[in-house]
């Protein structure tokens, strides 16, 4: 019995599972795991700029690639990334496929129940974005009877709805604005409720285009999600980087070289 739990932990362990402690086995705490390994395994998509995508080479960067390498250097460990769909992130975190999440992952009350979280190193916003010449719509009051665009079924698509207008579905951000300058004469759009950072993003790659911020609110609270453990050190862990990261100023200087504006304090 005793052999055959030692190649179990084994094989868990060349699979790349992160182990956690508790006072009632004798696995490896969670950093532990990630230094004996001597990486850190990080599950991303890779198609989401300016978080995490593809350059014209084909590298992976992004603002989340960026920090998650930071994180992994100052634990003293090489940064292994994981290119995956979005579904399937979470669930890899948590069932140890994967140390952390770097892919912009929102904090919530429900998601708290099945991970750790690393305390907060992004604090986004929800901006309502028309054209540069647009006086009608000043705040999300004045979208009752407008028409928006956003893709099917997301929250603000659902959060336009409930400030009375009619939500166009539309595949990705580009399209978006594209209808957004379009304006509703010519079948396109009065607005778009989206998130500040992508709004950043996009005027950094196309300055020249004539749209605006009209009204913003709070929106998610980014963190690093890890598998919940009881006494989960790998957290403990990323937590210091940040607190490093954050106090030396390289996590503002990242932002702002990704997303044009320091997102990374309240």
């Amino acid at each position: 019995m005793k052999k055959f739990l030692i190649l179990a932990l084994s094989f868990l362990m060349l699979m790349g599972l992160t182990a956690c402690s508790s006072s009632n086995d004798e696995e490896l705490d969670s950093l532990s795991a990630v230094k004996q390994r001597g990486k850190l395994i990080i599950a991303t998509e890779g198609d989401w700029a300016p978080w995490t995508y593809h350059d014209e080479n084909g590298k992976l960067v992004g603002f989340d690639v960026e920090v998650g390498q930071r994180i992994a250097e100052i634990i003293g460990v090489e940064a292994q990334f994981e290119e995956t769909v979005w579904d399937s992130i979470l669930a890899g975190v948590e069932s140890g496929r994967f140390d952390i999440a770097c892919n912009g992952v929102g904090y919530t009350k429900s998601r708290a129940e099945s991970y750790d979280f690393s305390d907060p190193y992004v604090y986004t916003k929800v901006v309502l974005i028309v054209k540069s010449d647009n006086e009608d719509i000043k705040s999300f009051e004045d979208l009752a009877g407008k028409i928006t665009g956003n893709t099917a079924s997301s929250t603000y698509a659902e959060l336009a709805e409930t400030y009375g207008a009619s939500v166009k579905a539309v595949d990705d951000f580009s399209q978006t604005i594209e209808l957004v300058d379009r304006g509703t004469d010519n079948g396109g759009i009065d607005a778009t409720i989206n998130s500040e950072e992508s709004y950043l993003d996009y005027m950094q790659q196309h300055p020249e285009t004539a749209i605006k911020v009209v009204d913003e609110m709070a929106g998610d609270i980014i963190a690093f999600p890890t598998r919940k453990c009881e006494n989960n050190t790998l957290v403990i862990a990323v937590n210091d980087a940040l607190k490093q990261l954050r106090d030396s100023g390289e996590l503002a200087e990242l932002s702002i070289k990704y997303f044009g504006e320091d997102l990374t304090r309240q």
